[in-house]
């Protein structure tokens, strides 16, 4: 194995692939990910992989064998916390990176005070029921906080019709806003990449300043 690089080496790598400006606003940043699946553990490495500063990891679930076709975890890890297994993903990629991590189902006596610190929020639930559960209460009652969230990338539909689009000021969705894994019944690892890859993307641009889709 060769030597871990010094943070001051992490960060000129980085400084050389996307400028000093932006660098500096990512590391300032602090993003929630709710919801350690398919979309959740994709979207949190992508991040982390573009120098976010801390990644607040949220999930009551564990790694099971039925995760390997599309999350982001080892075949070692099944029976493990999710966000203790991608947070120790997350530091072999980004080993400076903060993490924050909650083994614990995120609902309405907790909304407040996991989220109160972030800059942004990604919703990454497998239920449409606890998805609108979250959309609800960040637009009531944290309407400064950006919402970043995800709605259809089950099956081997085309690929393109994935797409993000901006519904209110700091209300983001991503995905094909059809398919759903009870109707269609597949999930693919590629497609639910694709709508993590617009998730990670649309963060990266809300931080950048571009907010426009």
């Amino acid at each position: 194995m060769g030597t871990m690089p010094t943070k001051e080496e992490m960060q000129e790598a980085l400084r050389e692939r996307i400028g000093g400006e932006l660098l500096q606003k990512y590391e300032k940043a602090t993003v929630a990910v709710c919801g350690l699946g398919g979309l959740g553990s994709n979207i949190a490495i992508s991040l982390a992989r573009a120098g976010i500063g801390k990644l607040i990891l949220i999930d009551f679930d564990t790694v099971d064998i039925t995760n390997m076709n599309r999350q982001q975890y080892k075949v070692s890890q099944i029976g493990m916390a999710k966000c203790e297994a991608l947070r120790d993903n997350l530091l072999e990629i980004a080993p400076y990176i903060e993490t924050e991590i909650h083994h614990t189902r995120l609902d309405q006596t907790n909304y407040g005070q996991l989220l109160r610190d972030v800059d942004v929020i990604c919703e990454a639930f497998d239920k449409a029921e606890e998805k609108s559960k979250l959309v609800d209460f960040v637009i009531e009652n944290m309407p400064d906080k950006y919402l970043v969230s995800g709605s259809g990338m089950a099956s081997l539909r085309n690929p393109n019709a994935i797409k993000t689009r901006r519904l209110t000021n700091n209300f983001y969705i991503c995905g094909d806003f059809e398919s759903d894994v009870d109707v269609d019944g597949t999930l693919f690892a590629p497609r639910v990449m694709l709508c993590a890859a617009h998730q990670a993307t649309t963060v990266l641009r809300i931080l950048a300043g571009e907010t426009e889709v």
